[in-house]
């Protein structure tokens, strides 16, 4: 064999091997959609937290006024 068929040979290997890898392996733009949209997932988690949170801290300010209140109506 002379060694322009043999590079020849490695040189077709080799591209069939590319072709195999490129084939088989998963697409990159479905990952960046599925870490998108968790990071929109959290942000949304974030945000109804932060609501949670000024709501009970609307609710336990009411609660102390509303037992402040009473408590001077009751001469205490």
């Amino acid at each position: 064999m002379t060694s322009t068929f043999v590079r020849s040979l490695l040189v077709a290997g080799a591209a069939v091997g590319a072709l195999s890898v490129a084939a088989c392996s998963k697409p990159a733009a479905p990952a960046a959609d599925n870490v998108a949209a968790d990071a929109s997932a959290a942000n949304n988690a974030s945000s109804t937290a932060m609501e949670a949170s000024n709501t009970a801290s609307t609710a336990a300010m009411d609660a102390s006024n509303s037992a402040s209140n009473a408590a001077s109506t009751t001469g205490q």
